[in-house]
């Protein structure tokens, strides 16, 4: 039987610092997969240190793609999404370059939506007690978007912000033709599960950032919380 095919899509904004110990990571969970055939696009989002060189320098083992110019983290996962909608990938899988992921996890989520023959699987950080310790600020913008999205669907979300998750090749289409620019996160959430999509959290192991540069300030953060909100919710109105 043919092994279905995984792509690791790996957003990446001034990650010099840390971008070569996850490509070592990943590829070294890549080596575990026995049941999966798994490749890592690497989606360099226009930046402006060493990230691009090296990147260049792992070509012969991941897929590099390099946008002109910064899009933002749903520009450079959607490019990951058209690439993988274009390449046949039955499954695609967000990872983020700044070492807060745990490769090993990897193996364990993509199990999970293949068994329960789910359209996405979350990481969670928070459906059971862990010890990451996210900022004061993080973690009232996590609640947040979990009242948030109950609010609308009637889910429960825990970790509606993590980076860290898997979809099928039915989402994989939907992305590739429309992903939210700004804090998508979330947004696709509400999305999915409001238009009948299967969608559930597993609890995943999460470090705490080792390097690069986040793509959301405090203050911007705060900003694409209200106006996420807003578009989301004018959304679900004229829908409805």
């Amino acid at each position: 039987m043919n092994q279905q095919k995984v792509l690791i899509i790996v957003p990446c904004f001034n990650e010099e610092a840390v971008i070569k110990n996850t490509l070592q990571k990943l590829l070294w969970a890549k080596k575990q997969m026995k049941t999966f055939s798994v490749d890592i696009c690497v989606v360099n989002d226009g930046s402006t240190d060493q990230t691009a060189q090296i990147l260049d320098s792992y070509r012969e083992e991941v897929v590099v793609i390099h946008l002109p110019c910064n899009l933002g983290i749903g520009g450079a996962m959607q490019t990951g999404y058209k690439y993988a909608c274009k390449k046949g990938y039955d499954y695609a899988i967000q990872f983020d370059a700044d070492g807060q992921h745990n490769e090993k996890d990897i193996q364990y989520i993509l199990h999970y939506i293949d068994n329960q023959q789910l359209d996405m699987t979350i990481g969670s950080r928070f459906l059971k007690k862990t010890d990451y310790k996210g900022s004061p600020f993080r973690r009232a913008g996590i609640l947040y978007f979990q009242f948030f999205i109950f609010v609308l669907t009637g889910r429960k979300i825990t970790d509606a912000t993590s980076g860290f998750r898997v979809i099928n090749r039915k989402v994989i289409e939907k992305f590739s033709a429309n992903y939210p620019k700004d804090y998508p996160e979330p947004e696709v959430i509400i999305d999915l599960v409001k238009n009948g999509y299967q969608v559930e959290e597993i609890t995943v192991h999460m470090n705490q950032r080792e390097g690069g540069e986040t793509s959301i300030s405090h203050i911007r953060s705060l900003y694409y919380m209200l106006k996420v909100s807003l578009s989301i919710f004018m959304r679900t109105i004229v829908k409805e």
